[in-house]
């Protein structure tokens, strides 16, 4: 009572500092991240493992159980989970609740690489990757029509680019979109025509894809770098590229085997409406604001539309900031509420104190009904 009988007496200083916390509130509003998911610490870490062709048997005896050794010795694991899969495997690990996943993480690095000299030769390097709630999509750009599927892929790619240029933006994966793959249909009738063996045609080509470092040239006019590009960049290097080579006589691929440039087999299908499509699923950074993230990406959509193929049809979907602008919606409603309501109640007592005799007669015939209208809004 002391307390308000003191901001009454000091009417000023209450409403200037009455006036300050609303505009400091309001500007820490504007600024504050909006989140869709609160980012929590989940305390589970995963390691994945491929190694293409092995079969879910094999992939138990060689990929997981040499793993799993080397990690069941870390501290602080609550449960350890083995999948095994055509392909590869999978460890998940799920620490006990409040373990430093940071250092937990360091332990899991570190015990995958002492285990990785115990894993077959051909597998592919262990990945160790952690669960994090803020990397889920916060929106999908779908992309769809009739078109071939070269050119529907490469408009996505074009646009995906475009989107990880956005600030808040972490990255943009692409869903139903096949990578390029060059197929060598190797004719073992021509292989052995001219006396050769497989392994020495792979070793041919394994031979000639590589970058070449010759040393360094150095003279009057500075010093340059000599490389001997033998890299394979296009379908034709590879066509051309020199297996044997004796005297005058060169065999080149082309004579041993057909090439052509085809797709990796599909692992994501996605269609929209029933036309062929392929999605960009949008992910944002830790901290970032995600309302003004998607108005960015839906920015970015529509000045890159006029410059998509024609036919190419633009759907937004799993839009976050809907569900966020809706609570954030009622969120103002309750604390403009809230303002008025105690605006209602503190400042006719205010001005009362500092002129009782002009402010009594408004604060108790216009102000105090407010106060009656506005109450069961509350409720």
């Amino acid at each position: 009572m002391k307390l308000v009988e003191l901001a009454i007496r000091n009417a000023r200083l209450t409403l200037s500092i009455l006036v300050f916390f609303l505009v400091a509130g309001s500007m820490a509003y504007v600024s504050i991240p909006k989140e869709a998911e609160p980012d929590v610490k989940i305390p589970i870490i995963y390691v994945s493992m491929s190694y293409e062709g092995i079969s879910p048997e094999d992939s138990e005896r060689l990929l997981l159980r040499p793993m799993e050794t080397a990690l069941k010795s870390i501290q602080g694991i609550k449960q350890m989970t083995a999948t095994a899969y055509l392909g590869g495997g999978n460890v998940l690990i799920e620490f006990q609740a409040g373990a430093d996943l940071e250092q937990a993480l360091t332990d899991v690095r570190n015990k995958v690489k002492d285990a990785r000299r115990d894993l077959p030769d051909g597998v592919d390097e262990p990945s160790v990757n952690e669960v994090n709630i803020s990397e889920f999509p916060i929106i999908v750009v779908t992309l769809s029509g009739s078109l071939p599927e070269r050119v529907l892929n490469t408009a996505a790619r074009a646009l995906r680019d475009r989107f990880e240029e956005v600030p808040g933006v972490l990255n943009a994966d692409l869903r139903g979109v096949r990578d390029d793959l060059v197929e060598v249909i190797i004719d073992p009738a021509k292989l052995s025509s001219y006396d050769l063996r497989l392994d020495q045609m792979i070793a041919g080509v394994n031979a000639n894809n590589r970058l070449i470092a010759a040393g360094a040239l150095e003279g009057s006019e500075g010093h340059y770098a000599i490389k001997v590009p033998s890299l394979i960049e296009t379908i034709t290097d590879l066509y051309n590229l020199p297996v044997v080579a004796e005297g005058n006589a060169i065999v080149r691929l082309s004579d041993l085997a057909e090439v052509r440039a085809t797709m990796r087999d599909p692992e994501t299908i996605t269609r929209l409406n029933g036309a062929p499509a392929v999605a960009i699923e949008v992910s944002k950074r830790s901290g970032a604001n995600l309302i003004d993230t998607v108005d960015a990406i839906k920015a970015v959509t529509e000045a890159a539309r006029g410059q998509l193929p024609e036919g190419v049809e633009i759907s937004f979907s799993q839009d976050k900031s809907t569900s966020i602008r809706q609570l954030l919606s009622d969120l103002q409603n309750s604390v403009l509420t809230a303002v008025v309501l105690v605006f209602a109640e503190v400042v006719p007592k205010t001005l009362a104190a500092i002129h009782p005799e002009r402010i009594a007669f408004p604060a108790a015939f216009v102000l105090r009904p407010l106060q009656f209208v506005l109450w069961p809004f509350v409720w």
